[in-house]
């Protein structure tokens, strides 16, 4: 554990301002050798904050902004920033991608938020870090399932979690009919795949074995 003397610096980025001040709120409180010295909705917001560059970045995955992942990361491992990326879905192909791309920590949001502690601690120390959970959707091994192209896999997560079509294409930043489309493009090649996933319900089931979300 690093010294309460020289604190582990963190920021937080996400767009969404309730779970924005949530974070902020509870970290501070949570852990003695983290100090929170940034929390902001945009990427541009980081870059220009007066804390910046920080020892550890908490970045939301899914900001609205079409800047790829992979140079956020890349700018943030130039500026000597550790990264811990925090998503709504825990697709295994999306997480190995930001992983690959120089992510060490991957967080799904629905998890137990004592593992932001733990992971912002293995980061600043240059360790990986993902749950027990999402570790084993990883590795897990699907048998049959169509693939999907990662728009695809992002809509079946989210609604599969349980967000309305309009929220899914709030989320995603599409129209409420592309989503629509997106749905039952998913659920034709399932249907070609052998699997009936014509209700929310069996779409859900199927999206936790295919690891897409957890459980």
């Amino acid at each position: 554990m690093t010294s309460v003397e020289s604190p582990i610096r963190l920021a937080i980025v996400d767009d969404h301002k309730m779970l924005l001040g949530a974070l902020t709120e509870w970290i501070r409180g949570a852990a003695s050798d983290i100090r929170m010295v940034a929390a902001v909705p945009t990427w541009p917001e980081l870059l220009t904050h007066s804390e910046f560059p920080v020892d550890v970045v908490l970045l939301d995955l899914d900001l609205k902004d079409n800047i790829p992942v992979s140079l956020k990361l890349s700018i943030l491992k130039t500026t000597g920033v550790k990264t811990v990326l925090m998503s709504t879905y825990s697709d295994p192909a999306v997480v190995r991608e930001a992983l690959a791309s120089g992510a060490l920590g991957y967080l799904v949001k629905t998890e137990d938020p004592t593992m932001i502690v733990e992971a912002i601690r293995a980061a600043y120390i240059g360790e990986s870090f993902i749950s027990n959970e999402l570790d084993i959707a990883l590795n897990a091994t699907t048998t049959g399932s169509p693939k999907l192209s990662a728009q695809e896999r992002r809509v079946m997560a989210l609604y599969a979690a349980g967000e309305p079509v309009k929220s899914v294409a709030y989320e995603l930043g599409i129209s409420e009919e592309t989503a629509k489309s997106y749905l039952k493009r998913i659920r034709e090649k399932y249907r070609a795949s052998g699997f009936d996933v014509g209700t929310k319900v069996a779409l859900r089931k199927r999206a936790i074995l295919d690891g897409i979300i957890l459980d």
